[in-house]
């Protein structure tokens, strides 16, 4: 596997017994992305990141307003506030900095905001999936690739219809955790 390929990669073993690599990618800035201010902080909304989860303007549509153009006001709400909901983005579609950080990277002569590099996350849900986010695909036991994806669910309970990925059988079995 060359640098290019990938930067990291681990093996995660699911209980059901089927093996999958993950790969991370580095995030490319894309022409689509734009910034938001309110002058103490900066949020960065990244279009093809985004699944439309609708987090962003259920929990804030004082903020994240789709219906409205530009979408995103910073002026709805307070910094705490708008930084609460954008930890919340399940894609990091959505993401923020300090303008105080941003001013020290601009006087480094840089030519774009550097977004670091964050692991995967794997997040066991109650009673429901493993759910992955981040930048990775999942090949399968014969190699092949099943899905690039950034966020997915991946079943536990052994019963989905599309395995390995989660379709919601646990709800009507009665999945639990052990």
């Amino acid at each position: 596997m060359s640098n290019s390929e990938a930067d990291h990669f681990f093996h995660w073993y699911l209980c059901i017994g089927s093996p999958f690599t993950i790969f991370t990618k580095t995030e490319v800035m894309d022409k689509n992305d734009r910034d938001y201010t309110n002058g103490e902080i900066t949020v960065f909304w990244r279009p093809a990141k985004c699944i439309h989860a609708t987090t962003c303007y259920r929990e804030l549509i004082e903020v994240f307003n789709p219906r409205k153009r530009p979408w995103v006001d910073m002026n709805g709400a307070s910094t705490e506030e708008i930084i609460r909901v954008v930890k919340m983005c399940p894609t990091k579609a959505l993401d923020y900095a300090y303008n105080k950080d941003l001013a020290k990277n601009k006087n480094e002569k840089k030519a774009e905001v550097t977004v670091p590099e964050e692991l995967p996350e794997i997040r066991v849900m109650k009673n429901g999936p493993l759910v992955f986010r981040g930048t990775f695909r999942i090949l399968g036991t014969d190699g092949k690739e099943l899905k690039t994806m950034k966020i997915q669910s991946i079943c536990r309970c052994g019963a989905s219809l599309n395995m390995p990925f989660c379709d919601g059988t646990h709800r009507k079995t009665g999945f639990t955790d052990a």
